[in-house]
Formats: C-alpha cells, sequence, structure tokens
C-alpha cells in the first residue's frame, strides 16, 4: 500500500530479534556506547536540537527495569526505562492535548522510535503481575516479554497490541463521518472501533458501523494501518459502501454522524474557515484515510 508518511512509522531503529534471546550478547551491548532515551513520566524529552534527547544507561534510576529497543543506526543498543514511579500505573487514557505540542517538534523516524519506547514502557508498567495466578512477572529478553516467578506458573507475556478498525463509508459519492463527545468542537472523523474475538477486520468494520450509524456496509477494502501507542494499538484502516443512508446514531458512543459530500470534505481538509466541519489532524491515520478517498 502507498506511504502515506503516517505517524508513529517509520523507525530507524534495528529491533535486533536475535540479540533479545541472547542475555551474552545483550549484557555486551548494554556498555558506554548504549544510549538511553530519555522520557518524562510517558512523554518524551525533546533535546536542544529539537529531537529526542539520548542519555547514558548511568542516568537510569537505579530501580528502574530497563528495555531493549533494539540498534541504532550507527549499531550502537538503544535503551528505554521503566520508571519505578509508572510502575503498576501506566496511563490507558487518551493523550493529553499537550503533547502533541512536543510530539509535534519531532522528526517522523524520531516520533517512531518514542511510540515503540512509550508503548513498552507502559505495557511494562501496567503488567507487574501474572494474569494466570497472580504472582509478580519478571522481564525477560531485554524487555520484549514479562515471565511470571511462580515456578508452579511459569506464564509467559508479551506486550500486546489491541487492533482496532477505523473506516469511513461511502453512499452516492458522500462520505460519513462521526464526532465523539471528547472531540473538539466541529471536528468530525473516521468511525472506529476494536475488533472483537471471533471477528474478520471485515467483519468488526461491519459490526461497528451498524452499531454506531445502523448502516449495512459491503465492499469493506483494507486501505492502511498505523502504530497508535496510546496506550497501544493498532489502527487499521478501511473502506466501505453503503446503499441506504439513513443513519441511526448510538448516543452512547457518538454525539452525531453525518453524510459530507466530496466538495465539503474537500473544504475541510484544505482547512477553509467556512468549512462544513474540522478535519482530523494529520497525525491521526483518519486525516490519510479521508485524503486517501478524496484521490480515489
Amino acid at each position: 500500500m502507498t506511504d502515506f508518511g503516517i505517524a508513529f512509522a517509520g523507525s530507524v531503529i534495528d529491533r535486533a530479534d536475535a540479540v533479545r534471546s541472547d542475555p551474552d550478547k545483550l549484557a555486551a551491548l548494554a556498555n558506554w556506547r548504549a544510549r538511553l532515551l530519555r522520557l518524562d513520566g510517558l512523554a518524551p524529552v525533546i533535546a536542544p536540537d529539537g529531537g529526542l534527547e539520548w542519555g547514558t544507561l548511568a542516568d537510569a534510576d537505579p530501580g528502574a527495569e530497563l528495555v531493549f529497543l533494539g540498534l541504532d543506526p550507527a549499531g550502537r543498543a538503544a535503551f528505554v526505562a521503566v520508571d519505578t514511579k509508572l510502575m503498576g500505573v501506566g496511563s490507558t487514557a487518551p493523550p493529553d492535548p499537550r503533547l502533541w505540542q512536543v510530539m509535534g517538534m519531532l522528526s517522523p523516524p524520531d516520533l517512531a522510535v518514542y511510540g515503540a519506547a512509550k508503548a513498552l514502557v507502559d505495557w511494562h508498567a501496567r503488567h507487574r503481575f501474572c494474569a494466570r495466578c497472580g504472582h509478580g512477572t519478571m522481564l525477560t529478553k531485554g524487555g520484549w516479554q514479562r515471565n511470571c516467578s511462580n515456578a508452579a506458573c511459569k506464564a509467559e507475556h508479551f506486550p500486546r497490541t489491541d487492533p482496532v478498525t477505523i473506516m469511513t463509508v461511502e453512499c452516492e459519492g458522500r462520505l460519513l463521518l462521526g464526532r465523539q463527545p471528547r472531540f473538539p468542537p466541529r471536528r468530525y472523523s473516521a468511525l472506529a472501533g476494536f475488533v472483537e474475538p471471533g471477528e474478520t477486520v471485515e467483519e468488526a468494520v461491519a459490526r461497528e458501523i451498524s452499531e454506531e450509524a445502523g448502516l449495512v456496509v459491503r465492499d469493506v477494502r483494507y486501505v492502511a494501518s498505523q502504530p497508535w501507542p496510546f496506550p497501544s494499538s493498532l489502527m487499521i484502516a478501511c473502506h466501505g459502501v453503503a446503499d441506504n443512508d439513513a443513519i441511526t446514531i448510538d448516543t452512547t458512543e457518538l454525539d452525531d454522524a453525518r453524510w459530507f459530500t466530496r466538495n465539503e470534505v474537500i473544504a475541510a481538509m484544505r482547512g477553509d474557515e467556512d468549512a462544513a466541519f474540522i478535519a482530523p489532524p494529520p497525525f491521526a491515520i483518519a486525516y490519510h484515510l479521508v485524503r486517501w478517498w478524496l484521490g480515489q
């Protein structure tokens, strides 16, 4: 699929899976050349040059767990620390709007590195105990796995990614968009929802559109995807077609949903002051999905 320049994609870090599984190699790389990504809680720290700020392993809190991100383009090991203040807490809330201002300073490769690091740190902070037996868990494989400390259990836990479908629907040349209560005034975006157990992506798209807008969709197609580290999702952008435009809004999920003409969408994507709505921001895959639709 076409590269849309999607936020949080395109990391320059080599994840070096072979190193994760070799304790001796990992220990050898944790030397004076290794770099530590600096975080303020779960937010990135911006260096004077406007990029991510990196330190050395000596900068890590003595009680912190170190997660191996991989190898940077210079072959140096890159780590991030799970701050002791985050352990058992993490974050499941939507990102603070102020965080976007900070992240807006980062280059696409830096934003991708931060996104992966944030998702990993957040997962470790929230998975201190075994979901099977309740005993504490221990970091292993450089932070890409946690093992139960209970010898009778020995469960292995891995960083999770939750699949989310995000979709536009068209009917007779118009595009369906909706707004959630937390959106800024006048903003409309693509509808979205988690893929449930036992569903294909196509089935999840059809179900979510039926539940939230009361529409039956067909010809569902995949368009693109985006890693979304809030806390850790994979946004799967799709598009479908409806033969009937009669919307029935689920008010527990949406404030509003409506059809917009192509000209109305063009005006919104241009940022016209008198546009019918405010388009989703460029860092969201919904923006690229709408732009893709306009290009069809």
